[in-house]
């Protein structure tokens, strides 16, 4: 039996701005501002349909490991897309939230993230995470990091701390678990992205390179979502006792 109900969190793992631009042979900047108007696209359909969450991952803690001249520009499109398409999407009852170490961006932007966040704080309509300087083994080090020092200053017994407790030192713990993943390019991983939300989402993976992804597309994963079963380590049976 299929859920038929959309899902209340979707991620997007935003890839394929690259490989975009090299078959067009433009620079992969090129590629990246290409990318920028998909996401104000696919945002703005997600909150139509309408979804609780969304989360895009934006920027990798790998990605800092790229040339400085693409991290440059990469943080230079953040910073417009701040100021110009993030605003409008606040106007439109949109809240925003970020997930991530903000304390590697540059403090011009990090300031215009709080801006954005404090701006949007108020707003009842579909929850935006933005996941930048983010990486999942990163926050499970960063929260067990937290954990320890909590415990140790209160002397707090270790037998209290479990799931429930641990997800309060997540980068966000207001985010729920995700419940579809979407990829784009056509990869089938999950490159360290979100490993505690993601332990029972479904995956969904796509050769479209991202700027070339549509409000389609997007559809296309939530009608597959759709058409699956979610059982969380039960059985049909039990999740379904009146067909016995």
């Amino acid at each position: 039996m299929s859920n038929y109900k959309l899902p209340e969190h979707v991620a997007v793992i935003m890839d394929g701005n690259g490989r975009w631009a090299r078959k067009r042979n433009l620079s992969r900047i090129e590629g990246h501002r290409e990318g920028i108007k998909v996401i104000k696209n696919i945002i703005k359909h997600a909150s139509l349909k309408p979804l609780s969450y969304l989360t895009l991952f934006a920027f990798s803690t790998d990605n800092w490991l790229r040339p400085a001249s693409e991290v440059d520009e990469l943080m230079r499109l953040l910073e417009i897309y701040l100021d110009t398409e993030l605003e409008e999407a606040i106007e439109e009852n949109i809240k925003f939230v970020t997930s991530g170490r903000l304390l590697d961006i540059p403090s011009k932007i990090r300031n215009k993230l709080i801006t954005s966040m404090d701006k949007s704080s108020k707003n009842t309509g579909m929850v935006l995470n933005m996941a930048l300087s983010y990486g999942g083994r990163e926050e499970l080090v960063d929260a067990a990091k937290a954990i320890m020092k909590d415990f140790m200053r209160k002397k707090s017994d270790i037998d209290i701390l479990d799931e429930k407790l641990f997800c309060r030192y997540l980068y966000n713990p207001s985010v729920p678990d995700i419940d579809l993943l979407i990829r784009t390019s056509g990869e089938k991983r999950i490159s360290n992205f979100m490993l505690w939300n993601l332990a029972y989402s479904e995956l969904y993976f796509t050769d479209t390179l991202w700027p070339d992804y549509r409000d389609h597309d997007f559809d296309a994963a939530i009608v597959d979502y759709m058409a699956r079963q979610r059982r969380f380590g039960m059985t049909d049976e039990q999740l379904h006792p009146e067909k016995k």
